[in-house]
Order: C-alpha cells, then sequence, then structure tokens
C-alpha cells in the first residue's frame, strides 16, 4: 500500500483537521491534540473494537488519555501519546541565586524567580498562543489555585476567589520573566533557553534532546546540556499535582476510501514491539497511553528522563471538571483560558476585567 505522510507544525494541525471534517475530504488519518476529536465525534471511524482489544491486551489504557479518545463509551480515536511538561533549569543558576535545590511549591518557585531575575538570569512561560506550552502553563496555573473553567454540570466558573488569586499569582511570577513572552508560541522558549537567555521554563524532555544532540557541535551547548536539570511543576494551594499535558490521538475520518487499511496500520503501530520501539525512540518526550508500555527502559536511560515518565497517568484533561465535548474543545481552541493570563499579566486587562471576558467567551460555547 502507497501511504503519502504529511508533516504540519502544531499550530497547523488544529484548524487543517477541522476543515478535513467539515469537508469530507483530506488525510485518511491524523495525529491530533487534545479533545479536538471532540469537535467533530461524527466524522470520525468508530475504533472501539480495536481499542478494546488493545486495552485488553496491553494492561488497559490510562484514563486520562482515554477520556480525549472515547465519546459515549465508544472509541472515535486511540490515544496515542502523552507529552509530559516539566521543569527545565539551569542548576548552576538555580544554586548562584541561593537555592541548593528546585523548590517544590508554588511560593518558593516565585522566590526562587525574583532571585533569578536578581542574578540576571530571568525565567520565561508562554503566553502566547502555544498549543502546547501556553495551554499547559495556564492551566497550571489556574488549577495549581483551585480554580476552574467549569464545574462537572459544565457550568462556566471561571470568575471565582481562586481565579483572581492563579491571576494575582501569574503577575507576580511574570515581574521575573524576560520581556516578550505574551507572543510566544512553542518554539520560543526552546529557543531562549538555548541561547542562555532564560535560567527556567516548562517543557517537553525535547529542548534537553536538542543540547544532548547538537552539543559536539556547539561548545555553548555542551555547557548548557551539563547543567540542565528537570523536575515536576511546583504544587500550589490546592496541595497536589495538577497538570494537562498535551495528548495527541490517532483519528480516521470516515471519508476514508480504506478504513480497514488505516485500522491495520494502527493496529500494527500499537502492537509490541513496534510500539516499545516508538516509545524508546522518543527519548522521553512521547509517555506511553498503555499500561504495560510503563517499564520501558527509556525512563531511566537518563535522570532527567523521569520527570515525564508518569505523565499519562497523572494528566487532567482540559474542561475540569466538566465533561469533555464540543464546548470544552472549543474554549481551548479559542485560547479563552490562555488569553485572560496574558491580558493579566501584561496589563491589557485589571484581572477582574480578564475573568470577566474569559466567562463570556466561555460561555458562548457551553451555552451552544
Amino acid at each position: 500500500v502507497e501511504v503519502r505522510v504529511d508533516k504540519e507544525s502544531w499550530e497547523d494541525i488544529r484548524p487543517k483537521a477541522a476543515v478535513a471534517a467539515n469537508v469530507g475530504s483530506g488525510p485518511d488519518l491524523m495525529f491530533v491534540w487534545f479533545d479536538d476529536p471532540h469537535q467533530y465525534p461524527d466524522k470520525l471511524l468508530d475504533v472501539t473494537e480495536l481499542g478494546d482489544y488493545l486495552g485488553k491486551k496491553y494492561g488497559g489504557w490510562y484514563d486520562g488519555p482515554k477520556q480525549y479518545a472515547t465519546r459515549e463509551g465508544k472509541f472515535i480515536g486511540l490515544p496515542l501519546a502523552t507529552i509530559g511538561n516539566a521543569i527545565v533549569y539551569r542548576e548552576s543558576w538555580v544554586k548562584e541565586a541561593g537555592f541548593s535545590e528546585f523548590p517544590k511549591d508554588t511560593a518558593g518557585f516565585l522566590q526562587l524567580c525574583k532571585a533569578l531575575k536578581a542574578k540576571g538570569h530571568p525565567a520565561g512561560f508562554t503566553h502566547g498562543h502555544g498549543v502546547g506550552d501556553g495551554n499547559n502553563y495556564a492551566h497550571w496555573l489556574l488549577w495549581s489555585h483551585g480554580g476552574q473553567m467549569v464545574d462537572e454540570q459544565g457550568k462556566v466558573t471561571i470568575n471565582s476567589p481562586e481565579t483572581l488569586k492563579a491571576i494575582q499569582y501569574a503577575q507576580e511570577l511574570y515581574k521575573t520573566f524576560i520581556p516578550g513572552t505574551e507572543s510566544w508560541l512553542d518554539v520560543n522558549n526552546n529557543r531562549a533557553f538555548l541561547a542562555g537567555e532564560v535560567s527556567v521554563i516548562a517543557n517537553g524532555i525535547s529542548v534537553y534532546n536538542t543540547a544532548k544532540v547538537n552539543k559536539d557541535n556547539d561548545p555553548k551547548l555542551t555547557e548548557i546540556a551539563k547543567d540542565m536539570r528537570t523536575t515536576n511543576m511546583p504544587i500550589g494551594p490546592v496541595g497536589k499535582s495538577v497538570e494537562l499535558f498535551q495528548v495527541t490521538t490517532a483519528v480516521i475520518f470516515n471519508y476514508t476510501p480504506y478504513p480497514n487499511a488505516a485500522k491495520a496500520y494502527l493496529q500494527f503501530m500499537f502492537e509490541d514491539p513496534q510500539m516499545s520501539d516508538w516509545i524508546t525512540s522518543s527519548a522521553g518526550y512521547c509517555c506511553q497511553t498503555l499500561k504495560s508500555f510503563a517499564n520501558n527502559p527509556v525512563w531511566k536511560a537518563d535522570p532527567n528522563n523521569a520527570a515525564y515518565a508518569k505523565a499519562s497517568e497523572t494528566l487532567r484533561p482540559n474542561g475540569y471538571a466538566g465533561p469533555l465535548g464540543y464546548a470544552s474543545a472549543a474554549t481551548m481552541a479559542d485560547y479563552v483560558l490562555v488569553d485572560m493570563f496574558a491580558k493579566a499579566v501584561t496589563g491589557q486587562a485589571a484581572p477582574q476585567e480578564a475573568m470577566e471576558e474569559a466567562e463570556k467567551r466561555a460561555n458562548r460555547y457551553y451555552r451552544v
């Protein structure tokens, strides 16, 4: 079978998948982000038989990724991987700032970032429309302080005292950042970190792998790679780890003339040894969604990989605490939460105004 593979940037996958679904023409199979499948579930091929088979054979699916790929008890896709997100920092600069270890809570983290800024080593977290980094950071800010976009019934609850505390914390943290993070996309924090412009970011393992792969050709990267460390995001007032992480799901559009070939390809990809080899080759970037693959040696191959090993196990789906569906997917696709924080930290809106605008925008989708 002749197969054509198209590569797209992160930011282009979401709109192109939506167009393909709506016009009924395009790729047979796509890897999409977060709860995008819930924007067009009726346009996707039912792969429940395959999903159940793989789950039974390989120890079951982790609940978070499975939620993204199922609707009303049926698989509308297969959760391929969770891209873990963790703190990446320069160990020597943290020590220079007076900290022997990286703080484990949000209060200590703010103090560290202030000390780093005073030493000329600003932090850098994405306040722009980064599909992964922008959403991961905004949801961590909100959830770590006890806020949520909606309640269990899907009623918008973003306008709350907890959200206000999250915004106020974000405002203080933003003062320690390198200028311009409100326009950052997913690649910008990687570039800034590898250029030595920032001391701490939140990112997948990719930024570390880039430094390792290229260190022999660049003496500066040799120093940076040696100094890089990873750890999980600080815990906020809620007292537990609450993080988004991006999940990519393989979906087959129901307009495909080759449904059996598409399903056969997915089965082959998810079976052992193909899946084991794929996870190993991802070098810590892609976390398994099937539990039997959790003992992959990649997670112990490098100490910096460990912070990403349990991403599928610990993630919280976007749209928490409500159901996944059109509203949650559209609210995230419209960057409602990301924009709320960005406008508040840059002074474009007062915290209360930013909350009220986010509430209004979210209600446009949740009232549909």
